[in-house]
């Protein structure tokens, strides 16, 4: 819009108006410069300015100026812009960038190299090792790569799971095995291995044990740092009898774990316990509950004293024993008193029963679990608790020193140390 022109003025009304002052295309209700009235100025204004309905009506035709363009062919390629940028960066970032892709893809080479060594070395120790399924190999150290063309590892990490140990299976076998010289041109021609050191433990678990000497239904717990505690119940001639042993661990040599059982005891019921062996200790006795019970049940009580060798081996005179016969009274203090159940209770009725068998049945004893029980010896019982193993014998020529230390009971299970030098696996 152009900026409105001053305009002056005459002070003198008698001033006329000339034809020439007014702008071409104007109105003027003034005609003649005398006897008429002056002309408007917003008229004046109005048409200097312009109409505000032009510019809203044009319209600008988008292919204005076309023609004098040269005609060029559309890009449709995608991420030009990027490409332009890369080839813009610096020679530097360039380098740095090419040297960090090339690092990455030969991380990637170094880490399938490992997969597949463990995968054959893994293969490689269930073969020799007879195992039912491959131990986890864990070769440690980065860069793979150049160990393997030093021909020498560093460290390997090795656990084999259920190895089977004379009775019982060993719940893990982990070593740590150092100094490893391969024998061998690349991952695909490895004729064998020489080990410089190992490290490890062998765990011989609870859950194990329970499962598979589960036949007698005992179940093992640790106690202290040697003794494990045997617990459950063992069926002999058609009874389930309570079980009670106490074991104690021991190393033997280099190689094995014994297990030395003591404290044996089946308990039948609330009536008698037997302890398998033939010490005086030993054998079929009556517990103090069923001797005490005796002063309240006269008819036992009575069965029990008209046996006369029975009663001289309990030391009772003879007048005594026919006075408790002839009275209750006298029979409750007989077998009341602390002397006659102590001496009852020591009373081992293996020998009893060979001689009075019908006696046993007025006590609730089976004459066919007597029989049953002393058929089952000391060392027969003693092996079905027995945990203990050895060390599987080395594949190969047997090169090398395995052997075992520190043996401790914990809550989970015996563990034993593991110590071998100088071991090699040949193909």
């Amino acid at each position: 819009m152009r900026s409105p022109h001053r305009i002056a003025m005459s002070t003198d009304p008698s001033d006329a108006w000339t034809e020439e002052s007014v702008p071409s295309g104007t109105v003027s209700s003034r005609t003649a410069p005398s006897g008429t009235a002056p002309p408007n100025p917003y008229d004046e204004l109005g048409t200097l300015a312009d109409n505000p309905l032009d510019e809203f009506l044009h319209e600008d035709d988008p292919e204005a100026g076309l023609d004098d363009q040269p005609w060029s062919r559309p890009n449709h390629r995608r991420g030009s812009r990027r490409r332009n940028r890369f080839a813009g960066l610096p020679l530097a970032t360039k380098a740095v960038v090419g040297i960090l892709v090339l690092a990455a893809f030969l991380t990637l080479a170094d880490r399938w190299a490992l997969l597949y060594a463990e995968h054959r070395a893994a293969d490689r120790l269930k073969d020799q090792l007879h195992l039912s399924a491959a131990p986890e190999v864990d070769i440690e150290g980065f860069p793979f790569l150049t160990q393997l063309a030093d021909r020498r590892l560093d460290e390997v990490k090795v656990t084999v799971p259920d190895v089977a140990a004379s009775r019982v299976s060993l719940a893990k076998v982990s070593a740590t095995i150092r100094d490893v010289t391969i024998d061998g041109d690349g991952l695909t021609d490895v004729r064998g291995a020489r080990i410089g050191g190992m490290t490890g433990e062998v765990l011989l678990s609870f859950d194990d044990l329970n499962r598979e000497l589960g036949a007698s239904q005992v179940t093992f717990s640790g106690q202290g740092r040697d003794r494990v505690l045997a617990r459950g119940t063992l069926p002999v001639a058609g009874h389930d009898l309570k079980v009670r042993a106490d074991a104690t661990i021991r190393r033997i040599g280099d190689t094995g774990i014994a297990t030395d059982i003591g404290g044996m005891r089946l308990d039948i019921g609330d009536l008698a316990t037997y302890r398998p062996g033939t010490r005086p200790s030993e054998g079929l006795h009556l517990s103090r509950r069923s001797v005490t019970r005796l002063a309240t049940e006269t008819a036992k009580a009575k069965a029990l004293l008209s046996v006369p060798s029975l009663v001289h081996r309990l030391g009772v005179p003879d007048s005594a024993v026919r006075a408790a016969l002839r009275s209750d009274r006298r029979l409750s203090e007989l077998t009341g008193s602390p002397r006659f159940v102590h001496q009852l209770m020591s009373l081992n009725l293996v020998d009893l029963a060979l001689a009075h068998p019908a006696l046993l049945k007025r006590f609730g004893l089976d004459p066919a679990l007597l029989q049953g029980l002393t058929r089952l010896t000391r060392p027969e019982l003693a092996d079905r608790l027995s945990l203990a193993f050895r060390l599987p014998k080395l594949p190969g020529d047997g090169m090398g020193d395995v052997r075992l230390s520190d043996v401790k009971v914990e809550k989970d299970g015996i563990r034993v140390g593991l110590t071998g030098e100088g071991l090699g696996f040949e193909r």
